[in-house]
């Protein structure tokens, strides 16, 4: 897959993921709230590193320069 995330794009999602983990870590949230929230900081965080959104690819969305 091609690379369609920027690094603005990428930046938000780790602070997000960030976030998300210290409000499991401490306590501000739990149950279904925590799972969702930790599934989302590991999507983000996944999504981050490869550089790929899948749900931009349907759309032909791009957050990054290079074409």
């Amino acid at each position: 897959m091609t690379a369609n995330m920027g690094t603005f794009d990428r930046t938000v999602r780790i602070i997000l993921a960030l976030v998300f983990i210290a409000a499991i870590i401490l306590g501000w949230v739990s149950g279904v709230v925590a799972l969702v929230a930790g599934a989302l900081a590991a999507i983000f965080i996944v999504t981050s590193l490869v550089r790929v959104c899948p749900l931009y690819l349907p759309f032909g969305l791009r957050t990054n320069r290079k074409s």
